[in-house]
């Protein structure tokens, strides 16, 4: 089955339960995200993620009323997957009910990244990772880690039941000459060094194609697509492919695309990307997709409360290199994505001058940082001279 236009406007949903039918409301919507209601293909009535949003509907439908007479507004992501659960609905229907790989889909997956290691990006984040785990499981393959994982990435192995993988090195202590396929990047200065770049077989990435862009002797696998995260390429492949993901690779997945999105109101946010949401939250059996993301992002923010200055410049920061008419050189751009964003704008004393090291020990031309605050979505850039 091709997985339907996201443009298409899902069917009417069957009218919610009445105020007074409510059954045993929470009085806050602290809760597991997951549901307990399992149907026979491995899922319930998850309403794409937005089962719980439905559950706690207020008069108007576009609010959610507690016991205690609270009303709340629905967030943007409870909208957006409840405005796709149909589509979300038939897609994981019409997967096989077993995870097992059907051998006659074998024949149209990419030869070269069979048996490959995927592996993100240096300064590793969410979607590098589960889009690296996603991509093994897709490829039979092996994920890799390039670097540290921060921790919302350490929340989502953990609340999906998957080991961390092992990092580059490890894998290729034990195989030196291991196919390779890039996730999550193309750019060579964003590579973990011990790659071997005549061993690369493969990209999977979402950003755009600029200079120190990997070049081989040979061509290569190639799948890159302007969408939100790289793991709504894989969840997507997965359908094509009539490929059920595990619960733990679905949910990954589905974490990913939230990181990275920022909750599905990013910029760069695609009607697939909503779609993905959607349909990964049937397969993993997510009924609160709210409380899903907000316990997310509170992980992410928890990090940052220890970290040094020198850790908040240089944790999630990417190196770009630039060759044109009128400017030539490296630019850095680091983000710092916060609940509180208050509070590390406090921190600007320090924050400053570590710009201005950091900007000199790796030789950059320019050093942007931008505090991100992922509950309102506005952000604070950071600059300074030499």
């Amino acid at each position: 089955m091709a997985p339907p236009n996201p443009e298409e406007p899902s069917a009417k949903r069957p009218a919610s339960p009445s105020a007074g039918s409510r059954a045993s409301h929470n009085s806050s919507p602290s809760k597991r995200a997951r549901g307990s209601s399992v149907g026979s293909l491995g899922y319930g009535d998850h309403h794409g993620g937005g089962a719980e949003a439905l559950r706690l509907a207020g008069p108007d439908n576009k609010t959610k009323q507690y016991d205690d007479g609270v009303l709340r507004k629905r967030t943007q992501v409870e909208t957006d997957v409840l405005a796709r659960e149909k589509a979300a609905h038939e897609l994981a229907d019409a997967l096989p009910k077993e995870i097992s790989t059907i051998p006659t889909i074998d024949l149209f997956l990419p030869e070269a990244l069979k048996d490959a290691v995927f592996v993100g990006h240096l300064v590793t984040d969410l979607d590098s990772v589960g889009g690296a785990i996603g991509a093994a499981a897709l490829y039979n393959g092996k994920a890799a880690l390039a670097s540290d994982i921060n921790s919302e990435t350490a929340f989502a192995l953990e609340e999906w039941g998957v080991a961390k993988p092992p990092t580059i090195e490890e894998v290729l202590k034990e195989n030196p000459d291991a196919k390779i396929c890039l996730v999550d990047h193309q750019q060579t200065s964003q590579m973990n060094p011990a790659i071997n770049p005549d061993n690369v077989v493969g990209v999977i990435d979402h950003h755009a194609l600029q200079s120190k862009t990997i070049v081989t002797d040979r061509p290569i696998y190639i799948d890159i697509r302007p969408w939100g995260s790289m793991s709504t390429i894989i969840s997507h492949t997965f359908l094509t492919h009539h490929k059920r993901p595990s619960v733990g690779v679905a949910g990954m997945l589905l974490c990913a695309i939230l990181s990275d999105t920022l909750n599905l109101q990013g910029p760069t946010t695609t009607e697939w990307d909503r779609l993905m949401v959607a349909t990964l939250s049937e397969i993993a059996a997510v009924d609160d997709i709210q409380f899903l993301a907000s316990q997310q992002f509170k992980a992410k923010s928890k990090e940052l409360a220890g970290l040094s200055a020198h850790g908040l410049v240089n944790g999630d920061q990417k190196c770009f290199s630039f060759a044109t008419e009128t400017f030539t050189g490296d630019v850095g751009f680091a983000v710092v994505e916060t609940t509180d964003d208050a509070v590390i704008i406090d921190r600007l004393d320090e924050l400053l001058p570590e710009i201005v090291a950091c900007k000199k020990e790796k030789n950059l031309s320019v050093l942007f940082v931008a505090v991100v605050n992922i509950v309102e979505l506005k952000g604070t850039l950071l600059l300074c001279g030499p």
